[in-house]
């Protein structure tokens, strides 16, 4: 089972976009993608750890490594052949100016949620909207999630994880950074679907019954949901604030 995409939550966009050799028309061009000047920014430039820089751009260690390997390649490669470098493109989202500099801290100031760390081995996070072993009906209204780690098609790991009362936007921005991939919940609103959306998680709507046995058999390939699942009791105002994902 694939594992899906996430996007990179990035700060800002670089003031420079483009570097060439002075004096000498480049014959060839190397593409730095926004995630990777990222990881180049926060790592070389504000000497954080590979773990500070995952937490911050809210996917694995393990990812952080690869991008950044991948970027000093292409800076190397552009300064040893005289190649032009140019930063665009990529698999991010903006943080619109809510998280800023010191952007994990005040996330988390913000939303009022501990992050709960991921080891490295894990392929995958499953969220489940929780009460009492039951998936709970209503996303913006659960009180906990319940973490199932993913290793080699198995659980290894299960934790319950309350929510503090946050709405929809907290809760988007919470399963983010706990670097959730997949959502299985009931019902929820448009706003809370967009903002999911944004951050690459796999939304699985519609689903009743046990947690843990929805998570077996998603892990199974059995599991019915409903991709429109909605809560019709949900008004326009309390849809979450967006981000926009650039490929």
């Amino acid at each position: 089972m694939a594992r899906p995409m996430k996007c990179r939550r990035i700060c800002e966009k670089p003031a420079y976009d483009c570097f060439a050799p002075e004096g000498i028309a480049p014959n060839e061009k190397v593409i730095l993608t926004l995630d990777e000047y990222e990881v180049i920014r926060l790592i070389d430039y504000e000497k954080q750890t590979h773990a500070q820089c995952a937490k911050q751009m809210g996917i694995s260690r393990s990812t952080v490594t690869d991008i950044y390997e991948n970027a000093r390649f292409k800076i190397a490669d552009s300064l040893v052949h005289g190649k032009a470098l140019q930063i665009a493109g990529g698999h991010y989202r903006l943080c619109d100016g809510a998280i800023a500099g010191t952007c994990f801290q005040k996330c988390q100031k913000i939303h009022r949620l501990p992050v709960i760390e991921r080891k490295e081995e894990v392929d995958m996070r499953i969220a489940v909207t929780y009460e009492e072993g039951m998936i709970f009906p209503h996303f913006g209204r659960t009180q906990a999630f319940k973490f199932y780690d993913v290793e080699d098609g198995k659980v290894v790991n299960s934790q319950v994880v309350s929510t503090n009362g946050q709405g929809h936007g907290a809760l988007v921005g919470f399963l983010a950074d706990a670097q959730v991939d997949v959502l299985i919940c009931g019902g929820l609103g448009m706003g809370a679907q967009n903002a999911l959306k944004a951050t690459g998680i796999t939304l699985l709507g519609g689903v009743s019954g046990s947690a843990d046995e929805a998570v077996e058999a998603y892990l199974k390939g059995d599991l019915s949901y409903d991709p429109d699942a909605h809560c019709d009791h949900h008004s326009h105002e309390h849809g979450c604030g967006e981000h926009t994902c650039h490929d």
